[in-house]
């Protein structure tokens, strides 16, 4: 059975989805990444198959809807993140969850994108049945999943430089250099900026996040002042 393994930080104001703002409030750039972080949770969990696993930096029971987070969360291992840069708590969480769950592979997804569906993580789970590993490019240039058959080989993500154009591309060749057969998954958008959250409200218009966007948007007047 594969791990689903979501890595996410505590959505607290200040502190998560910084380049919503403006138009977005700190207060509300974290009410849509705790929306983000719950349509993430709910399309995990509807996927028949797999072992949730959460890796989160800061306390979730100090963050944004701390009580309707933690009653996603029943029945899931929640990890906290260790290391100093992204690419090293990365490779850190799947080297837990690979002695915590020996042999078993590993799909890894974020809370930017929340247009995700049971359907769509069925099909990467799928997919990384026939190959070494996945790896699903953003349309910024970075990478939204990352899926190893042997998860141990997620050490390669130490070295490659994060949240840069080319971040995508560094990692695929991380892991051809590892000998690794690495297959496609779709390209997503993912939300850093404020077009990206409205693009994807758009995208997923039944979910929480959709709404928190749209509450941030009853707010400014055009020319995105409030």
């Amino acid at each position: 059975m594969t791990v689903l393994l979501v890595v996410a930080k505590a959505p607290l104001p200040g502190a998560v989805k910084t380049r919503l703002c403006p138009p977005a409030t700190a207060e509300q750039a974290a009410r849509i990444a705790a929306a983000a972080l719950r349509d993430t949770l709910d399309a995990v969990r509807a996927t028949p198959g797999v072992t949730p696993v959460l890796a989160c930096a800061g306390r979730l029971t100090q963050a944004q809807d701390a009580a309707a987070l933690t009653a996603a969360l029943i029945g899931w291992d929640v990890l906290d993140q260790r290391g100093t840069g992204l690419g090293d708590r990365l490779a850190n969480a799947y080297a837990e969850v690979a002695e915590a769950y020996p042999g078993r592979p590993v799909l890894q997804i974020g809370m930017d994108t929340p247009q995700l569906t049971p359907a769509r993580l069925t099909a990467a789970v799928r997919r990384l049945r026939t190959a070494d590993a996945v790896l699903g490019r953003a349309a910024d240039g970075g990478w939204w999943s990352l899926g190893l058959r042997d998860p141990r080989h997620a050490g390669v993500l130490r070295d490659v430089p994060m949240s840069t154009p080319h971040t995508g591309r560094d990692t695929w060749a991380a892991l051809s250099g590892r000998g690794l057969r690495t297959a496609p998954l779709p390209v997503l958008r993912d939300v850093d900026e404020w077009p990206d959250a409205l693009a994807v409200a758009v995208e997923a218009p039944g979910g929480r996040f959709a709404r928190q966007v749209a509450a941030v948007r009853l707010t400014v007047v055009p020319g995105g002042r409030r």
